[in-house]
């Protein structure tokens, strides 16, 4: 994991007991190092200060450990971004909070968003569609404030599911190109980009 990255990101807190956490932190290095289908159990086991058969005590295979990094990414994204939509204000505010949030988080937690957002092939066919439910919801989320925007006339969107996809793919991407040796901040980033995908929309000035 990047050093600039927490060590234990907060996005892991609640993970018990404390041997699991450090497996998944561990294979978040791992996979985002190496990619998921180059990554032995071995090699997170050993990351971890463990051995590789501790590893079997808390996850049944690597792939379950990949689902847990996916399933935890995706519940806090969207958290973030439910309760932006929910906040108070105008759709215009709503959206650009929504941004705000959704990139700062893939910039701070670069490493663990290029895992939960590039490696989603790897998942068993359950834990796939459970976590594609989850990305769809999310995609709800954004295309239900830009729907709001549209109904009150303060957005110009032709195509608010096109509209949406696009919104979502600008923040992941976030993931795949942050260097917090740059010279953007998370908070720069995400206003950035909160100006962009209001532009994109074209949302109505006071």
């Amino acid at each position: 994991m990047d050093a600039q990255e927490p060590k234990t990101p907060t996005a892991w807190r609640d993970i018990t007991p404390d041997a699991a956490r450090r497996l998944v932190i561990a294979a978040v290095e791992a996979f985002a190092e190496r990619g998921y289908h180059a990554t032995t159990t071995r090699d997170i086991a050993s990351r971890a200060g463990m051995s590789p058969a501790a590893l079997y005590i808390h996850y049944k295979t690597k792939e379950e450990l990949l689902y847990q990094i996916s399933r935890v990414g995706h519940l806090l994204s969207l958290g973030l971004l439910t309760e932006a939509r929910d906040g108070a204000g105008p759709p215009a505010a709503r959206l650009e909070a929504a941004v705000r949030a959704f990139v700062r988080w893939h910039a701070e937690h670069h490493t663990t968003g290029r895992v939960v957002q590039y490696e989603l092939g790897a998942l068993g066919p359950e834990h796939y569609a459970e976590i594609v439910d989850l990305r769809r919801t999310t995609e709800g989320v954004i295309r239900s404030i830009v729907t709001d925007g549209v109904a009150a006339g303060d957005f110009d969107v032709p195509d608010v599911s096109g509209t949406t996809l696009a919104v979502l793919s600008l923040c992941i991407d976030v993931a795949r190109w942050f260097n917090p040796d740059g010279r953007r901040t998370p908070d720069e980033v995400g206003e950035l980009y909160a100006g962009l995908v209001s532009r994109m929309v074209g949302a109505r000035t006071a």
